[in-house]
């Protein structure tokens, strides 16, 4: 039995970094929103609490049932957390009068207190609170200030129940991971011995177990989630996978055929469907970005399904989904704001009557890639940047046409092919080309033209959550701009996206 952490979300927008850094740890850790803990056997061993945007003042503060497990489990409170268990519990939360944001350091540590072995008095620190533990009860002791925050961190007597008013998940917080590990292996009692391989060896003697003989139809984008997702079942279950690669005149150029061809030479039984024409069809004439999403999730839905019936007795539908998909689909309080529809969570029509297998759904983009390194996948299939579900339809502002999307395709290969040639392409998280609903006055030859705006995105990020834009060199850029306009009928002017997420989302649509 995988043993493992469990982080119990109360809605920060720091939880999904806590589970990276307990990952990066080699330790299995799952996100479960406060209100729906799961059964605890002896699989957890340990739990911890996030921080959160409520005060554990407000009347609608969400709530843990902290007494049914601190007395068997470790628990470690963060923030909110921290503050939740002290002021329940005995202890005193209040509105600081000193708000306290941003770097600190910790004038007094509890030098034999194992969560702070190795981590010296003075360690930088990240603070985020607006309220702070003004009073702890008799059976708590502090193990942490700083000079404005005297309980910067506690400990229950007798307990292994900890709380820190700062974030150890942050890169600001310089032992922020030491911290971690102590948590983790010394209090929990973790073995770290969550790597690609144990990962792999495990999933797939689980999806043996679980398909035995039935057959999956899987459908392939070219990305990495689905291909070490392909890769993954095509190791359980051999030729009774059934991939299909959809064209849906919306991929890069040239892209169909060197990914079949790709598919093809790693033994997966694949099937290519050219389904262009349907594609532009069902997108003629519509301009909203959340229509155009739903027009092309339909008709891929309904190419796939008449694809998926050509083989006989399928009984699993196989998904790339990954966790940041899963955890974002599930809301900590309530429902949550639609930035854009998710394509591979739910959305599975009836009709289709299938189960789904999706064995990626634990992992972070980043284990992706290790799982698929582990599997001897080809490198330029790992290394390829995120490219949205709809395709170029959203690098396309406004209606899709054709024609469009030629020019959006050759500009974008101009782009790409210069990042990989000026050996900057491993180095952005993300790159792209936008089509924009604009015309610009030009020159070209003496004569006066009158044509569209191409603009440039590339960004870096680990997750995707979060993106700052990339500061590629100007004379790179300077080259792009002039083979594009020199190359691409119906250019005249490129521009570059200097905008970070958040505000900006990193497509444009």
């Amino acid at each position: 039995m995988q043993e493992k952490i469990l982080i119990l979300d109360f809605g920060s927008q720091f939880t999904q970094l806590i589970a990276r850094r307990v990952r990066e740890l080699n330790i299995y850790c799952e996100i479960h929103p406060f209100n729906k803990v799961p059964d605890v056997d002896s699989s957890v061993k340990g739990i911890i609490l996030s921080g959160s945007p409520y005060s554990v003042r407000q009347a609608d503060a969400p709530h843990f049932d902290f007494i049914k497990y601190h007395k068997t489990l470790p628990i470690l409170g963060v923030c909110y957390g921290a503050q939740y268990i002290a002021h329940f519990h005995g202890g005193e939360v209040l509105a600081s009068s000193t708000r306290e944001y941003g770097r600190a350091n910790l004038d007094y540590v509890k030098k034999d207190n194992l969560l702070f072995k190795d981590v010296p008095a003075g360690s930088q620190v990240w603070m985020s609170h607006g309220d702070t533990i003004a009073r702890i009860a008799d059976d708590f002791e502090i193990i942490a200030s700083t000079d404005s925050v005297k309980v910067a961190a506690y400990q229950i007597t007798g307990t292994k129940t900890y709380g820190i008013q700062f974030h150890p998940e942050v890169t600001h917080s310089i032992d922020g991971k030491q911290l971690l590990q102590n948590f983790l292996v010394d209090i929990c009692g973790c073995s770290q011995d969550w790597t690609p391989d144990s990962f792999i060896e495990t999933t797939i003697a689980e999806l043996k177990a679980k398909l035995g003989n039935d057959k999956v139809v899987l459908g392939l984008s070219g990305g990495v989630d689905s291909s070490v997702a392909a890769v993954l079942l095509h190791q359980a279950i051999g030729t009774n996978l059934h991939c299909i690669f959809v064209d849906n005149g919306l991929l890069r150029k040239d892209e169909y055929e060197s990914v079949l061809d790709s598919y093809k030479h790693m033994g997966l039984n694949i099937k290519g469907i050219d389904a262009k024409q349907r594609f532009y069809d069902a997108l003629a004439g519509i301009s909203d970005p959340e229509k155009k999403r739903k027009a092309i999730g339909r008709v891929f839905i309904e190419v796939f399904d008449d694809a998926a019936h050509e083989v006989q007795g399928v009984s699993w539908l196989g998904q790339g989904t990954i966790y940041p998909d899963v955890i974002e689909s599930v809301s900590v309080k309530g429902p949550s704001a639609t930035i854009k529809s998710h394509h591979n969570v739910g959305g599975l029509p009836d009709f289709m009557k299938l189960k789904v297998v999706e064995p990626l759904n634990t992992l972070f983009k980043d284990e992706v890639r290790k799982v698929g390194k582990a599997l001897g996948i080809d490198p330029n299939i790992l290394g390829r940047h995120p490219f949205p579900g709809p395709g170029l339809a959203i690098r396309i502002l406004g209606e899709i046409t054709p024609e469009k999307v030629d020019i959006l395709q050759q500009a974008d290969a101009i782009y790409i092919n210069n990042l990989r040639s000026g050996g900057v392409y491993d180095k952005v998280w993300q790159a792209g080309a936008i089509y924009l609903p604009v015309q610009s006055v030009g020159v070209m030859g003496d004569e006066r033209t009158y044509e569209n705006v191409i603009c440039l995105r590339a960004v870096e990020s680990l997750d995707g959550m979060t993106a700052d834009w990339c500061h590629l060199p100007y004379d790179l850029l300077a080259k792009i701009s002039n083979e594009i306009i020199n190359n691409v009928k119906g250019i005249n002017r490129v521009v570059y996206d200097i905008s970070s997420k958040p505000p900006a989302t990193i497509e444009w649509e």
